[in-house]
């Protein structure tokens, strides 16, 4: 079942702030992360990522840097702030919320 994008939007962010909690990374390979754990049911669009990580840097809640790979491109990895840490818990409290209010009026 892949995700649906109305359902996706409002998650982008927090789910980018999740993968970064676990270890500072770079686009493509957040992105393979995701489409994995997700089981293939979720890929995001080039121009949704980058338009996050912009976001989420203007906010303060991530930090872009360049990484030293001694081979290949030279990649620009970004790593979780204290304010992003605590934008990711917060966030996962309101996850759980909704997901037990909408439990109630769907499921019953």
């Amino acid at each position: 079942m892949k995700i649906s994008a109305d359902i996706l939007r409002g998650y982008t962010d927090v789910i980018l702030l999740r993968r970064l909690a676990e270890a500072d990374s770079y686009g493509y390979r957040l992105n393979k992360q995701i489409a994995e754990i997700s089981e293939g049911n979720l890929e995001l669009k080039e121009a949704t990522l980058y338009t996050a990580f912009r976001r989420l840097e203007d906010a303060g809640l991530i930090q872009a840097y360049w990484g030293d790979e001694a081979t290949g491109a030279r990649r620009r990895y970004y790593t979780l702030t204290p304010a992003g840490q605590q934008r990711l818990l917060e966030e996962a409290a309101n996850w759980k919320e909704t997901c037990r209010i909408l439990e109630k009026l769907i499921i019953g």
